[in-house]
């Protein structure tokens, strides 16, 4: 491909980590629009060619890790970190990653980021194949990928527009969820089958290889120049800016409310799904979370019919009680038969939930505002699921996993009654809320 400059248009949305991944906002494409539009871009096709390979190896990397935990301890606490320690990063860099994405060269940025990953991964790839790797020694190479992922989010995310044409830009979205949720479902099965025939730590290093693409992309961008100032007086006012805008905003403090009451109940699920699979072996652990991802394609797909039909408050109460439900019943039922049933709807109401989500944090913020209102918005919801996932890996630990699965799906129950406090707003109630700038 021959690298043009990005056309000037407003900011969105795209990637992250974990199965506490934010996705890209899966938004229908306006009528009379094809949602292939996008694809006829050489500059959009690159990256999102690029981009479905990068999460495909990224999920190999998520199942390799919590695989690997399994077969170095079985305690629950220590498995529930895996997830936890990814996220933990989120509290020490999450705002100024935002703050740092609105003032710098977004490609330098990313450039930086994705190496950085690069490194961690085949670090922790060849530490596993020599046989080195201790449970805290992936503690941290977990660490050290968590903190690429969270400085490359925010400006990840923020890029989606200079790369697709104005008009192309809701059906550009949507292809960023159908690409990541494509990924989602292909990526652990794959992984599975990686690590039953090659093991960990070669999907570590092909996770690593899966940055390439991506990397080679933003070498080639042509991108038009920014700001590009990174002096610690404008990160600061920058991130001070952020907080004069979340304590004005009442619409960003609802998302952030409702973002931390579900995700610290939610963070169960994913924490102990290692222990729930470790019977059917990596690829057994691998298709439940491919029936999760394959659910999440299901539902990011039927999320415009559901938009156009509930308000965010309404579809965002009824997935969590879906995924409560799952929750529970993962718990109770532990046959492989039935877990791929509940994985697979549990994927479907994780991406109504956290699409709304996203939508809502998005879409209530100006445009230069929005790369700050998404890293609060992670710090959040990465956060609260970093803290359920110890939570209730150490519950775990002290009355069983099936008990502290029920006890989570009962505090996604009560988490709904936020609802009556905390409405959320859609792009429906601001009509010109990507348009701003």
């Amino acid at each position: 491909m021959s690298p043009v400059a990005a056309p000037e248009t407003v900011e969105g949305s795209d990637l992250m980590s974990e199965l506490g991944a934010i996705p890209p906002i899966p938004v229908a494409p306006p009528r009379g629009r094809s949602v292939l539009g996008p694809l006829q871009e050489p500059l959009f096709r690159t990256l999102w060619i690029a981009a479905v390979v990068s999460y495909t190896g990224t999920w190999m990397q998520n199942v390799g890790a919590g695989w690997l935990m399994t077969s170095l301890t079985m305690s629950p606490l220590m498995v529930g970190l895996v997830q936890a320690t990814g996220s933990i990063a989120v509290f020490l860099v999450g705002l100024p990653a935002g703050a740092i994405a609105d003032v710098v060269d977004r490609r330098k940025l990313l450039l930086f980021t994705q190496t950085w990953m690069v490194v961690a991964a085949v670090g922790l790839g060849v530490l596993t194949i020599a046989g080195k790797v201790t449970p805290s020694l992936l503690l941290l190479f977990t660490l050290l990928m968590g903190f690429g992922a969270v400085l490359n989010d925010p400006a990840w995310q923020a890029i989606t527009p200079e790369i697709v044409s104005h008009h192309n830009f809701a059906a550009g979205i949507a292809l960023n969820s159908a690409g990541f949720n494509v990924a989602r479902a292909i990526g652990p099965a794959l992984g599975g089958l990686v690590i039953a025939a090659a093991g960990s730590g070669i999907a570590f290093l092909l996770n690593a290889l899966s940055f390439f693409g991506v990397i080679y992309f933003l070498y080639q961008w042509k991108r038009k120049p920014g700001r590009t100032s990174l002096r610690l007086g404008h990160m600061f006012l920058a991130m001070f800016e952020g907080f004069r805008h979340l304590r004005t905003s009442s619409p960003m403090k609802s998302v952030l409310v409702r973002s931390a009451v579900f995700s610290i109940s939610a963070g169960a699920l994913p924490a102990l799904l290692p222990l729930l699979a470790h019977p059917f072996g990596s690829q057994g652990y691998g298709l439940l979370l491919g029936f999760f991802g394959l659910g999440a394609l299901m539902g990011a797909t039927g999320l415009a019919y559901f938009r156009r039909r509930l308000s965010a408050d309404a579809l965002v109460s009824l997935a969590t009680a879906l995924f409560a439900f799952a929750t529970f019943a993962a718990g109770r039922w532990q046959t492989f038969a039935v877990l791929s049933v509940i994985m697979l709807i549990a994927g479907v109401a994780w991406i109504q939930i956290l699409a709304s989500l996203n939508v809502s944090a998005q879409t209530m913020s100006p445009g230069h505002m929005r790369a700050r209102a998404i890293s609060m918005y992670l710090l959040v919801l990465q956060g609260g699921l970093a803290g359920g996932a110890a939570l209730w890996g150490e519950i775990a630990e002290r009355v069983g996993m099936g008990r502290s699965l029920s006890y989570a799906a009962i505090g996604l129950a009560v988490g709904m009654l936020a609802t009556f406090w905390f409405r959320l707003g859609s792009v429906e109630t601001h009509p010109n809320a990507l348009a701003m700038n």
